[in-house]
């Protein structure tokens, strides 16, 4: 009668380590109300990734597909480039 779910792994952009000053850059952005996310192309083959810009109620997509192995170090990037336009 139940069917039985078989867990499925899920997609993992991987880990990176933030210093202090980077995660003072990123909540100032976040409480800033700009977001910045990633997720699984799944468009293409599903191995690479999108970036999504969320600022205010605007969300933006990156034109670029990145692989997993840069695409957390363009995010910080990006959350870098709002912080120094935008910070007063």
């Amino acid at each position: 009668m139940w069917k039985k779910f078989v867990k499925t792994r899920g997609k993992s952009p991987g880990k990176r380590t933030w210093t202090n000053k980077e995660m003072e850059i990123v909540g100032w952005c976040l409480t800033n109300n700009i977001n910045i996310s990633c997720s699984p192309d799944f468009d293409q083959s599903g191995h690479d990734w999108v970036i999504d810009i969320k600022i205010k109620n605007n969300i933006h997509r990156d034109p670029k597909i990145y692989e997993q192995e840069v695409v957390l170090n363009k995010i910080y990037e990006y959350y870098k480039y709002y912080y120094d336009k935008y910070r007063k």
